[in-house]
């Protein structure tokens, strides 16, 4: 059975490599040829240009496609995986069009794995952890009132006077800022229009406490029912999104007041040459290391009291190994590679693993890859 790992952009290799050098048979597909070349050409030459009719052509039954392309290609391989009877992983959100193709791929005996990534991903992971602390402790009741939060965020790790710095493209960045998000808030839906509307401080409670900026993105409620949340909890917080240095909002004002403006086929050139500006300014430096902090926190309160508050933090940040964004985005993509391959996930569409024998070997795994991760018991 052969992986097809097709992109090899700057958080792919980690992930790819580690799949080379553990001898399984990854034939590498890229839209260039020559940086795929640069990024693993001394572990294998089984490196060939990405077209998606050369590789229907060679996809064999059982065999893995990854996608590690940009967004608009993951429906279309998830397709021809099912034609093919293959399986299919891909570290990005589950999209509608995907989610459709649930009932397809059981047909066909086969695994769609998503959001195995970073975020989407190892915060599924640390989520699917708490939650079934949770349900095993004495704690546990449920007419419990809940709080869930879940912020994520790459940031330098030396901090400059905008607050941020970009590893590839600040478009996307851009894009993000001009999306709404719905969360819960004092129990009830909150509609943010744009994520500088709802900014708050947080307190992250890392090796060393330090605050940061945060905001909701997406929509976050949907992700109660795939974090097991039963659906007469008393849900009083629940909210996934962003986090970002101290001093973000301040640095970026004038961003958002702009950006606020744009419109139409102008906004969009605009926002391009936003994009190239920022690249210019603040795009990280041959070796300088980023950061990446995670925290998934899970509190419950009986009459006004915590009787459950556990936090899963991580801090990582590049180091001789590369950057903490690449391994922490292609190393779970590749444990999900390795799970389809040795019969770990059942056929259908799916996120990351909520089964606890899957999700607690993958997070061992995972606290590999950083400097600082644990389990904060704000109860003890």
């Amino acid at each position: 059975m052969t992986i097809h790992w097709c992109g090899t952009g700057l958080s792919a290799i980690p992930g790819l490599r580690r799949l080379i050098e553990g001898g399984r048979e990854v034939t590498v597909w890229n839209r260039t040829i020559e940086k795929a070349q640069e990024a693993v050409g001394d572990l294998t030459q089984d490196i060939r240009a990405f077209d998606i009719d050369a590789l229907g052509a060679v996809l064999a039954k059982g065999d893995v496609v990854v996608s590690m392309l940009p967004g608009d290609w993951h429906v279309p391989l998830a397709e021809l995986c099912i034609e093919k009877g293959a399986n299919f992983v891909s570290s990005s959100y589950i999209a509608p069009e995907m989610k459709t193709l649930d009932a397809k791929a059981k047909e066909a005996g086969i695994a769609c794995v998503n959001e195995v990534g970073l975020d989407p991903g190892i915060d599924h992971l640390m989520a699917h952890a708490l939650v079934a602390d949770y349900r095993a402790s004495a704690a546990y009741d449920a007419n419990n009132t809940l709080s869930f939060i879940s912020y994520c965020g790459g940031v330098p790790k030396h901090a400059n006077p905008f607050r941020y710095k970009f590893s590839w493209s600040p478009l996307g960045v851009l894009k993000a800022l001009r999306s709404p998000s719905r969360s819960i808030r004092d129990g009830k839906p909150l509609d943010v229009n744009r994520p500088w509307d709802a900014i708050s401080s947080y307190e992250a409670p890392l090796a060393e406490a330090e605050t940061f900026e945060v905001y909701p993105n997406r929509d976050s409620i949907p992700f109660m029912e795939d974090y097991n949340f039963d659906p007469d909890w008393k849900v009083d917080t629940f909210v996934r999104g962003t986090l970002r240095l101290n001093g973000w909002a301040d640095a970026w004002s004038e961003v958002f007041r702009e950006i606020e403006t744009l419109s139409g086929p102008e906004g969009d050139a605009r926002l391009k040459e936003m994009s190239d500006q920022f690249w210019d300014e603040n795009s990280y430096d041959e070796g300088e290391p980023d950061r990446v902090v995670l925290c998934v926190g899970f509190k419950a309160e009986k009459d006004g009291a915590e009787v459950y508050h556990k936090t899963y933090v991580m801090d990582a940040w590049g180091d001789a190994r590369g950057t903490a964004m690449a391994r922490l985005v292609s190393i779970p993509v590749s444990l999900a590679i390795e799970a389809v391959l040795d019969g770990k996930i059942a056929p259908g569409v799916h996120a990351a693993p909520s089964e606890e024998a899957l999700f607690s070997e993958w997070l061992t795994h995972i606290g590999t890859l950083a400097q600082h991760m644990q389990i904060v018991d704000h109860t003890a």
